[in-house]
């Protein structure tokens, strides 16, 4: 049983690793589908991309992982509220665009999430830091006709609600066997990548 728990531990390690090491790339938060395949809008094409969109930036990605943390010992209806909050700011970044910082402050809700498993920062915070994920993901669909952008937004919600349901469902047997000490160290691990990130989008 041993061998196997430092088996999984090793595995678990190699894969952490290999996320923070495609996230020290950059943040991606204005990736999608459609920049990459240069698909015009569609329905089809506006489903896909907001399905693939929370997958394709690092940042977000990471940040709705590490929720998985955190919401252990919340019930359904908190990753429920999270999913509501991101998305009513989407449809607020796509009617007032513009935000000034949107970008730092969404590397630094990375932060915030450290911050908060380290219990040094309330969880209700990271609702603000989901509506700014949300705000974010809006800006690449400004301008889109009225049927592609609902489908874009059905997708998104798709997207990241099974990003958020398997997160918490991948990291809870793991963190039924992790010490406090590595908790620690995964927190301090989100607190400088979050601070890497908000460097690089102030200083390119």
């Amino acid at each position: 049983m041993t061998k196997h728990f430092s088996a999984g531990y090793a595995v678990g390690g190699l894969g952490l690793a290999s996320v923070l090491v495609l996230c020290l790339q950059g943040p991606a938060s204005a990736h999608h589908l459609m920049g990459l395949f240069k698909l015009g809008p569609s329905p089809l094409s506006g489903l896909l991309s907001g399905l693939m969109h929370p997958l394709l930036g690092p940042d977000h990605l990471l940040f709705l992982l590490a929720i998985g943390l955190v919401g252990l010992q919340q019930p359904r209806r908190w990753l429920l509220g999270l999913l509501v909050t991101g998305l009513a700011a989407a449809g607020l970044g796509i009617w007032l665009p513009g935000f000034p910082a949107a970008e730092p402050l969404v590397a630094l809700s990375l932060v915030a999430v450290g911050l908060v498993l380290l219990e040094r920062l309330p969880r209700w915070l990271l609702f603000p830091a989901m509506a700014l994920h949300g705000y974010v993901l809006s800006a690449t669909v400004i301008g889109w006709e009225p049927s592609p952008l609902l489908f874009y937004l059905i997708g998104l919600a798709l997207g990241q609600g099974l990003l958020l349901l398997a997160a918490v469902g991948l990291v809870r047997p793991w963190a039924q066997h992790c010490s406090p000490a590595k908790l620690r160290l995964l927190a301090g691990i989100l607190i400088g990548v979050g601070a890497s990130f908000a460097w690089t989008s102030l200083v390119p």
